[in-house]
């Protein structure tokens, strides 16, 4: 890894890198080259499916989940 360096931001912007954060111990430079890549991906996701994933990854925080068992036996799957 190259050297390092301090940024300063806002504390609306360092909370809403919160919400990309995959996990709550993942560091803020894996979420920001997370989101370089995205940006730089010429299929980048739409608007709309990246809040679809902002919401499953909502309701996982909060436990808004189903087994997969759970989930075959109300799909009947």
């Amino acid at each position: 890894m190259g050297e390092t360096t301090t940024i300063r931001i806002d504390s609306e912007i360092k909370n809403r890198l919160d919400n990309f954060k995959n996990f709550e111990e993942e560091s803020y430079q894996k979420v920001i080259v997370r989101l370089i890549k995205i940006s730089e991906n010429e299929e980048s996701l739409s608007k709309e499916e990246i809040n679809q994933i902002e919401e499953s990854l909502e309701d996982i925080k909060k436990g808004r989940v189903l087994s997969l068992k759970e989930a075959e036996e109300k799909w009947g799957i």
